[in-house]
């Protein structure tokens, strides 16, 4: 299926349809210009009176001058950190970004905080884009992946708030799209993952489902790695306060909704924001996770072609968390490719681009009005492939799971 794509793209010409061009020519303009003016009118990065806005990137940073100063242990300290915060902006502001990312991820922000924050801020969003861009060219090869990439308005969010969006969509698109070819490569991608965790709660199960045994093992080398480097770098305690920040993490997000609910994208977030208590929305969204590995996993149990797979695995793994914000949903640009990529062996692509434009739509709505309209766009995402999937006859083997070629081995006579 890949090589007949290929063919497709490069022997048969692969251009954008007319009508999708422009608005994606459109959409890139807009964004551009949606930037220049916020950060002219001091609304991005820098505000009029030349100090600092407090985004998310800010406890990055802060975390990072943590680091240098010696003190790492204490970025996981919501009291220390928010004063840090504050000194990095020049001002107080209220609320706070807590700092609960891994210890190996503050190698990454010792870096960052090493630059001026503004510079940071740049440098960060430089330095993740291209990874993103090239793992949709990976997927579409051809140059309209770039404008496909650039027009996508699920990258509005991560780069309003210079947040890990495109490092995400690169870790997990590069990772399925390197893992029959170079599994190595993609467990190492994996592992990497594992700095937002919440993201890879199904990979084990497909993995194991598909029996990629050397990709299963490269990443649980490449996060015992991370850890044994973060436990080296800032001694085994960073590991202690790591584990003691996550339940007051869990408790201010979760519980609390202090990161408002609204701008939470997953079942959980909908079921609080609807009044919801914190036993129903555990109990709607610990069902709903069980259905979407059930769903996930017997795609992959099939035959259905490998950008379907890698499509349904993309898209369950942002519905399987309850802690999704919009600038994560960046990484939703990663199964739209795959299932571009699944159109071109159908001669399918204009009409599935125009199927694709109402998440586009529910994405660009985000901006007015805040809600769970990023859970929305994916779970039509996934209508999307269970509609392909289902077209392509769900080439299923007799059994969809592994004891399914199970043969008890008879007795020599």
């Amino acid at each position: 299926m890949r090589a007949i794509a290929d063919a497709a793209l490069r022997n048969r010409g692969f251009d954008l349809p007319r009508a999708i061009e422009l608005p994606c020519v459109a959409l890139c303009v807009a964004q551009l210009t949606f930037f220049a003016v916020s950060y002219l009118q001091g609304y991005w990065l820098v505000q009029p009176d030349g100090t600092l806005v407090a985004n998310d990137f800010v406890n990055v940073w802060a975390a990072g001058q943590q680091v240098l100063h010696g003190h790492a242990a204490e970025a996981y300290d919501p009291k220390l950190h928010k004063l840090v915060e504050d000194a990095a902006v020049g001002h107080h502001f209220a609320g706070e970004y807590p700092w609960n990312y891994p210890p190996a991820f503050l190698l990454v922000a010792a870096a960052l905080g090493a630059l001026p924050l503004l510079a940071a801020n740049f440098t960060f969003l430089l330095l993740t884009f291209p990874l993103y861009i090239a793992t949709l060219r990976g997927n579409i090869p051809h140059r309209a992946a770039l404008l496909f990439a650039c027009a996508f308005p699920g990258i509005v969010a991560n780069v309003g708030a210079v947040q890990n969006g495109f490092l995400s969509a690169a870790l997990i698109g590069g990772a399925l799209m390197l893992l029959e070819r170079r599994p190595v490569l993609a467990g190492i991608l994996i592992g990497c993952l594992t700095f937002k965790p919440h993201l890879g709660l199904l990979f084990p199960l497909v993995l194991i489902i598909g029996g990629h045994w050397r990709v299963i093992g490269t990443a649980a080398a490449t996060t015992i790695a991370l850890a044994l480097v973060a436990c080296v770098a800032f001694g085994p305690d960073i590991w202690l306060a790591f584990v003691h920040a996550l339940p007051a993490t869990s408790q201010a997000a979760l519980t609390e909704g202090r990161a408002d609910f609204a701008k939470l994208q997953s079942l959980y977030a909908v079921v609080r924001m609807l009044g919801g208590s914190e036993h129903l929305g555990w109990t709607l969204h610990g069902i709903f996770v069980v259905l979407i590995a059930v769903a996930v996993g017997t795609v992959w149990r099939s035959r259905a072609a490998y950008e379907l797979k890698a499509a349904a695995l993309s898209t369950g793994a942002l519905l399987a968390t309850p802690y999704l914000f919009m600038y994560d949903l960046a990484a939703l640009a990663v199964p739209l490719a795959f299932l571009i990529r699944a159109s071109l062996a159908t001669d399918d692509l204009p009409r599935e681009l125009l199927r694709i434009i109402p998440v586009c739509v529910l994405l660009v709505v985000f901006l007015a009005m805040k809600s769970p309209v990023g859970f929305a766009a994916t779970l039509l995402v996934a209508g999307l492939i269970a509609r392909r999937i289902a077209l392509s006859g769900f080439p299923s083997p007799a059994l969809c799971w592994p004891w399914a070629h199970y043969r008890p081995s008879l007795p020599r006579s």
